[in-house]
């Protein structure tokens, strides 16, 4: 049972991960008997009694015990976690002014959110990701040959969002969004536990896609992708209206899930320890805001 270890920016340490709920994904995704549960939770209509019961008042009583357990920071919260009436408002709380400073250099990409992140210059030679001979596929992730062979060489980050972080997802970039598109499916766990089995719960779990036009950094996409208990993908910008960067996106409901974020080939330079962890197939923790590349 390998455990999950990431780089920490903040710490300069290399950490272990405290996995929520690792009982039943060790079982469900390292287990050889694990196909009846893997074939239980990856149905949508799983996810949706979850999110029932993480919305009803009862489960207010997890919110203490899981801010104790996994040493979160309160202070951060822009409401005082008493007021929450069920664990998922607290799972997506909105926090303080300031609590994710954005990078000052104006020219700065910024990470998208909280989490643990994967950056690959050129997306057609990622492989082996977690598991060595495991393809990442383009085409699929999109759903469209077309906006794929745009990209086919572009540069792709992975950002992979735990239990424990804050839920909410921003813009990269000052630019113009898209409508989002939806693309259905299953939804399997995107940890690295499940990820080491199969890449391509990527691009076969339900996701949304939008592109974000910019003047500095060409086309980005932004690809949401829901897991299990993270049915609903919630976004909270307008379509066709300017955002600025660091502008809320949206934001997942209970649950850990992923964001993908895509450029065009040639025009950014990732960061340096994004790069170097991420050759070294170990994911660099940073928080949302921070500086991603140029």
């Amino acid at each position: 049972m390998e455990p999950i270890r990431y780089f920490n920016r903040q710490t300069g340490t290399l950490e272990t991960e405290q996995i929520y709920g690792e009982r039943w994904l060790r079982l469900a995704y390292e287990n050889p008997a694990g196909s009846i549960l893997r074939h239980l939770i990856k149905r949508p209509f799983f996810s949706r009694w979850y999110g029932r019961r993480m919305a009803r008042p009862a489960s207010r009583r997890l919110i203490g015990p899981f801010i104790r357990e996994f040493g979160l920071d309160p202070s951060e919260f822009a409401e005082n976690p008493e007021t929450f009436q069920s664990f998922n408002e607290f799972f997506i709380r909105k926090l303080k002014n300031g609590a994710r400073p954005l990078d000052p250099d104006p020219a700065a990409l910024l990470f998208p959110c909280d989490g643990r992140h994967l950056g690959f210059p050129d997306v057609s030679r990622v492989e082996g990701v977690f598991v060595k001979g495991q393809r990442f596929s383009l085409p699929a992730l999109l759903g469209s040959a077309e906006l794929a062979g745009k990209f086919e060489r572009g540069t792709l980050v992975l950002s992979r969002l735990c239990p424990v972080d804050y839920h909410r997802y921003h813009f990269p970039a000052a630019g113009t969004p898209s409508p989002s598109c939806l693309i259905n499916g299953p939804l399997y766990s995107v940890s690295p536990l499940a990820l080491r089995r199969n890449l391509a719960f990527l691009w076969e779990n339900k996701r949304v896609v939008t592109i974000l036009e910019t003047s500095r950094f060409g086309t980005i996409i932004t690809v949401e992708i829901g897991a299990t208990n993270v049915g609903s993908i919630n976004q909270t910008f307008v379509p066709d209206r300017p955002v600025a960067r660091g502008d809320e996106r949206g934001y997942f409901s209970f649950g850990g899930s992923s964001t993908i974020t895509l450029f065009e080939p040639g025009r950014v330079t990732l960061a340096d320890d994004l790069l170097g962890h991420s050759a070294d197939q170990v994911e660099l923790y940073a928080p949302m805001g921070s500086y991603l590349g140029k």
